[in-house]
């Protein structure tokens, strides 16, 4: 599954999501703030601060968001950090960063590689045994078809196993004038943002789209994600590591929520 930043900035000097992650890999960084909060609303946005100075994105930008609870959010994940900063454990932190670093600069080319998922999205490829799998993944997909094809009268052709199956156009661009590819306010940079976060973390546009526009919640999107691997896990047994890093990235879903419901 491939990264939508990472595609978009493959050959670009500054990626900042691979600046993130190199700031991970980095020495774990003493706390070095008494507390963190959020300044006054200015150029419609409210910077984050930790003792009263504005935090920089890799980027070298301001950690400003559209909305003081938003800013409030990503504030919080500074404070709940202890003795050392851990930016594993700031998702929202992370995903505001690549918002303002990434997104901004470039949201058309961003909407463009979401687009490019719903052509071949996950839901719309299924298996045909066992009975109990196809069932499954009819009960947890079926519904986010029939959303995309009521709220965007989009409709599209299910195919099985890997075989490529060419969707109708008509779908394709019904579903796609869903996600802001031009985006005319601050808000929308930062919906598309989240909506870039959650089809990369899902395989899905789909997906992405129904939590966008609240037809699930985040629990419903990552079940939906995760049925061939859950039923494996039901008939093999857990695998520990693999559940530890679902929930890293269950943690970068939630952040890609809750962005959703509180940008403007």
């Amino acid at each position: 599954m491939r990264d939508i930043f990472d595609e978009l900035y493959a050959h670009q000097p500054l990626d900042p999501n691979e600046a993130a992650r190199r700031s991970m890999r980095q020495a774990v960084r003493q706390r070095f703030f008494a507390s963190a909060g959020v300044g006054a609303h200015q150029d419609e946005k409210f910077a984050v601060l930790l003792d009263g100075k504005p935090v920089k994105t890799p980027g070298r930008r301001t950690l400003a968001a559209p909305t003081r609870a938003l800013a409030e959010r990503i504030a919080a994940e500074w404070d709940a950090q202890r003795d050392a900063i851990v930016p594993a454990a700031m998702p929202l932190t992370r995903l505001a960063n690549a918002v303002i670093d990434a997104v901004a600069e470039r949201p058309a080319e961003v909407a463009e590689e979401i687009v490019s998922y719903l052509g071949s999205d996950m839901l719309l490829y299924r298996t045909d045994t066992p009975a109990g799998l196809v069932a499954r993944q009819a009960q947890l997909w079926d519904p986010v078809l029939d959303f995309a094809r009521e709220r965007f009268g989009a409709r599209f052709i299910l195919g099985q196993g890997v075989v490529h199956v060419v969707q109708p156009r008509a779908a394709l661009d019904a579903a796609a004038k869903a996600i802001p590819s031009r985006p005319n306010s601050v808000g929308e940079i930062w919906r598309l943002g989240a909506i870039a976060s959650v089809t990369t973390l899902t395989g899905s546009a789909l997906l992405a789209l129904a939590l966008a526009h609240g037809a699930m919640t985040a629990e419903a999107v990552w079940a939906a994600a995760h049925v061939d691997e859950d039923w494996n896990m039901a008939a093999w047994g857990r695998d520990e590591a693999v559940l530890e890093r679902r929930a890293s990235r269950f943690a970068e879903l939630e952040a890609a929520a809750a962005l959703m419901q509180l940008a403007p």
